[in-house]
């Protein structure tokens, strides 16, 4: 028995989900195919989860500097790390079964098994081969499975997955992916963590956090290579404040394993050797697009690096064959994919939309403490030859700042200087991840630094330094 739709998405992660929830709502019939758990990544092993534990790590950490705040705690602070992930993975659960609503209220099919394109129009679904680190969801009687599907459109949301470098394969049990790093049997006392993008600085500052010696290795010259330096200069003082301990310029060339740890050969840019030993190695080099085995090569669909070549739209070389989110390339962030998704199926039906411009998707990394980034670095607009005009302003200049104790940060602007257009503004701080979307809305509206002066911000609010920022791009800062 063959089913017709009007757009088939393989994948379940925030693109896949949130973008076939847009296209029932749009009237289109449409079905969704899953292998694993609803939410894919995002939900499951990555947003989602790592938040929950970076919370718990949070609440640890005031629960230790509770005088700074007039708070007796009697006795020693200490942790279950047992509990710690059960409340991680129960948190991930509950949304989880909440995406199977979603999909349900909007009549969405959910196909469970592994997809092939046949060919434009035409998909085979099989059962899931894939061995599941969690047990995988229990399919529920008189859902859709196995056979053969039709549909005039064909949305790939198949994700990312860990990048792997050759000689320092995960194994599950020395050498760890996210994957492994979120549901550790216990805590290592120490830990080399292999890249300091933002997955491999969430996971070093939860750790250090939860009391581990904690190693950041990084063959950029700079930790958090896709900020701007000055914000990623401010992180690097923070993290080793807080006794992370910063290799940059550096890479590990070979891992040897032992009983219960590895030893790491770094080398430098100069080419000097060195060795580390820590009882746990994360791998977190970056993720590359899961293009395989989904009949794309068979069909001719192009590739680069990884990914699925898109256009503004999420078409692929093959008329009726799209891709968006991690499969359709950087950044590879659930928020692109989410919106990417959904100009994607607003195209299909005919819809005016607009391509997405990356230049201003937001990226947030929840370390501690917070970076927040949209548009342009300062290296980057004068790469461009642009004349601009930048702003500052310190966390210790706000009072909302001072009264919770988090006094250590900086609110950055850059402007054009010829039109006023904001080009980029970049923070790093308590709760920069919420303020962001803020200069995400102004460059939306192509705000210029005189609607953002003539602005009234609330006070007392971390939102201040925003405003004082701008004022400081134009020489008229108050609070400093």
């Amino acid at each position: 028995m063959t089913t017709t739709y009007d757009v088939l998405i393989i994948g379940s992660g925030p693109g896949g989900y949130v973008t076939a929830i847009r296209s029932a709502q749009l009237g289109l019939k449409t079905a969704i195919v899953e292998r694993e758990h609803l939410g894919g990544i995002c939900l499951n092993w990555g947003c989602i989860p790592t938040k929950a534990l970076l919370r718990s790590a949070e609440i640890y950490h005031y629960a230790q500097h509770a005088q700074d705040y007039g708070l007796k705690i009697e006795g020693k602070v200490t942790f279950d790390p047992a509990a710690v992930v059960k409340r991680s993975r129960g948190v991930s659960q509950q949304l989880n079964g909440g995406v199977g609503f979603l999909l349900k209220k909007n009549k969405v099919d959910v196909i469970w098994g592994e997809a092939v394109i046949d060919k434009p129009g035409q998909v085979t679904v099989s059962k899931t081969k894939k061995a599941a680190v969690l047990p995988q969801n229990p399919i529920p009687k008189g859902t859709l499975g196995e056979g053969t599907y039709q549909a005039k459109n064909i949305i790939v949301a198949t994700g990312a997955r860990p990048r792997v470098l050759p000689g320092i394969e995960p194994d599950g049990k020395l050498i760890w992916t996210y994957f492994e790093a979120m549901v550790p049997p216990e805590f290592p006392k120490s830990l080399i963590v292999m890249g300091s993008g933002a997955i491999g600085i969430e996971f070093a500052s939860f750790y250090r956090t939860m009391g581990c010696d904690v190693t950041v290795v990084e063959v950029m010259p700079q930790v958090l290579p896709v900020e701007d330096a000055e914000i990623a200069g401010l992180a690097r003082k923070r993290f080793e404040k807080a006794g992370i301990k910063i290799m940059t310029s550096t890479k590990v060339s070979k891992v040897e394993k032992k009983t219960n740890s590895v030893v790491c050969t770094l080398e430098d840019e100069k080419g000097n050797k060195s060795t580390l030993e820590a009882e746990r190695l994360i791998s977190a080099v970056g993720v590359v697009g899961n293009i395989e085995n989904i009949g794309l090569e068979k069909l001719g669909v192009k590739t680069d690096r990884g990914c699925v070549v898109t256009d503004g739209l999420g078409r692929t070389n093959i008329p009726g064959i799209f891709a968006i989110g991690d499969v359709a390339g950087p950044p590879m962030l659930a928020h692109k994919a989410e919106h990417e998704g959904v100009i994607c199926v607003e195209a299909i039906k005919g819809l005016h939309v607009h391509p997405m411009d990356k230049a201003m998707i937001p990226g947030c990394t929840y370390c501690h403490p917070q970076v927040a980034s949209v548009g342009l670095t300062e290296a980057k607009a004068k790469e461009q030859g642009l004349t601009i005009k930048v702003g500052r302003f310190p966390f210790m200049g706000n009072g909302k700042a001072i009264a919770l104790g988090e006094p250590d940060g900086l609110v950055k602007t850059i402007f054009d200087a010829k039109t006023g257009k904001l080009l980029g503004a970049h923070m790093i701080g308590a709760e920069v991840t919420e303020l962001i979307q803020g200069y995400v809305v102004a460059m939306n509206l192509e705000t210029t630094e005189e609607e953002l002066i003539h602005a009234v911000f609330p006070h007392p609010t971390l939102s201040e330094m925003m405003h004082e920022s701008v004022l400081d791009a134009y020489g008229r800062v108050i609070h400093t």
